[in-house]
């Protein structure tokens, strides 16, 4: 495994429903082959993408996409470890817990490592755990 890659769920949506920043998603994904993610990102992306469906073939093509990549991933999972760490993690940055448990997972990858979020709340703790952060620019 190379230098690993976490894609959190807001990023991942990303790679299968057009929006700004898709291109960043997959450019950063393509560049580093070796892609991470907690078990709630499935999840989380699922759900997204559900919504995001306008009828049930779109959801079921989108969902099906999502499996596809999902085997290529290193799945982190959220044990009681992760969880305390996600509590410590919440508890220093002021996390949502679900900003709070990707960042646990992430932590766990070895170094050096690239985080690719749109989450703005996530990025100064990304940078405090020495992850490379990979989220737009604004302007």
């Amino acid at each position: 495994m190379g230098s690993p890659l976490y894609v959190d769920s807001s990023a991942l949506l990303r790679r299968y429903v057009r929006a700004p920043g898709s291109a960043l998603v997959l450019d950063t994904m393509r560049r580093h082959p070796d892609w991470c993610a907690s078990t709630l990102c499935r999840t989380e992306t699922q759900l997204a993408l559900r919504r995001a469906s306008a009828y049930a073939e779109q959801q079921q093509r989108l969902w099906s996409a999502l499996q596809a990549d999902w085997d290529a991933f290193w799945v982190v999972p959220l044990d009681g470890r992760a969880l305390a760490r996600a509590t410590e993690l919440g508890a220093a940055f002021g996390l949502r817990t679900i900003d709070a448990l990707h960042l646990a997972s992430a932590d766990r990858l070895p170094r050096p490592a690239a985080y690719l979020t749109f989450d703005r709340r996530q990025i100064p703790a990304a940078a405090a755990l020495g992850l490379e952060v990979v989220s737009p620019v604004e302007d």
